[in-house]
């Protein structure tokens, strides 16, 4: 069978599963794909994992696909934790939250013991925020403080809308995102900002938590750790 780099990169991933770990899943088509390979490892190797979802649509297609899922509210800590992101800078820091769950993501990616990110070499830049916007996750009724915080530091950006563009979009959490662009601010300064400002629920950058990037190519998986 021909793998294409996503179901490569979330194959070389499953792999380095053990017995009776707690993995953690993130969301999206190559998490989808790491989901598959570590139920077919697990039903076929008795490997006794137990995983915890960044998300509902994650949790579905896990206890679908036959693996044994439990509640955030159970854990203490996680062994793995694998997930996507938008872009990969050279020091590893990433920008995710394009989706719905950016709490869950850092909540999980920051409990585990080893935070493994699976991309393509689309996903690799030279700057945070390089090729999409920052998101900012807010409470809902501080948006526009928030925003006017953001403007100060240099930052333009609007509400994330829904699909259809008739209304704001709702994370998982009932939070609203302002998605943010900064020009060519260095990522740490800008977490620094993010991190002070009143209002500001969580954010999109995650700097220092990664373990591993594996990206996938059409005929490898080249691996990156911190």
């Amino acid at each position: 069978m021909t793998l294409n780099p996503k179901q490569r990169v979330a194959i070389h991933a499953a792999n380095l599963v053990e017995k009776d770990m707690i993995v953690g899943l993130g969301t999206g088509s190559t998490a989808n794909f790491f989901i598959e390979a570590i139920a077919k490892r697990n039903k076929a190797e008795k490997l006794n994992i137990r995983v915890v979802s960044s998300s509902i649509i994650s949790a579905s297609i896990a206890k679908e696909a036959g693996l044994n899922v439990i509640a955030l509210s159970d854990i203490d800590n996680l062994d793995i934790y694998v997930d996507g992101a938008d872009e990969v800078a050279s020091d590893l820091t990433l920008l995710k939250g394009r989706g719905q769950d950016l709490v869950k993501e850092k909540l999980l990616a920051s409990a585990a013991d080893q935070f493994f990110v699976l991309v393509d070499e689309t996903k690799l830049v030279e700057n945070i925020g390089q090729n999409f916007s920052i998101p900012v996750e807010v409470i809902p009724e501080a948006w526009q403080l928030v925003l006017a915080q953001l403007k100060l530091h240099g930052g333009h950006g609007q509400l994330r809308l829904n699909s259809s563009s008739d209304n704001v979009a709702f994370t998982a959490s009932g939070s609203l995102v302002l998605d943010m662009t900064f020009g060519k601010m260095e990522s740490l300064e800008l977490t620094m900002i993010l991190d002070t400002i009143p209002g500001v629920i969580e954010h999109g950058i995650f700097s220092d938590l990664a373990t591993a990037v594996f990206i996938g190519t059409e005929t490898a998986v080249e691996e990156h750790w911190y």
